[in-house]
């Protein structure tokens, strides 16, 4: 099996922690930038990208701060890996940014960064904060 790293890499969000914290907690929200379509049944999550689809347990969440996904095999029991978005606000600026916490084998790392770079790029376009 080809071992994951784990990466993370911040960005900066003009938007206010409540408003960010909906697109990246809920299946409406994360339809709207991550997945091509996202549902839920109970605490698991199933994203659909064309015709793949993985499935996720919502590990963990704190309200207006983060939310943790652990990757689920078939049976439904967890993986080792999981993907968190943490909402960050600066306490002198106020500025808030995304930190997303990931996997990816190394060679694919920076195939991963970009990926995620254009996501966030249509959250931004979503929230208005381009």
């Amino acid at each position: 099996m080809n071992l994951k790293v784990r990466y993370e890499i911040e960005f900066p969000i003009n938007s206010s922690p409540q408003l960010l914290y909906q697109y990246i907690s809920t299946p409406s929200g994360l339809s709207e930038w991550f997945a091509d379509n996202v549902n839920s049944r109970g605490e698991f999550f199933t994203f659909i990208w064309n015709d793949t689809q993985e499935k996720a347990r919502l590990a963990s969440k704190k309200t207006g701060e983060k939310v943790k996904f652990k990757w689920v095999d078939e049976h439904n029991k967890d993986t080792e890996y999981f993907f968190e978005l943490n909402i960050l606000v600066d306490e002198l600026t106020k500025d808030v940014s995304l930190m997303v916490v990931d996997f990816a084998s190394k060679e694919e790392v920076e195939e991963a960064t970009q990926l995620w770079r254009n996501q966030i790029t249509d959250l931004k376009h979503v929230i208005g904060s381009v």
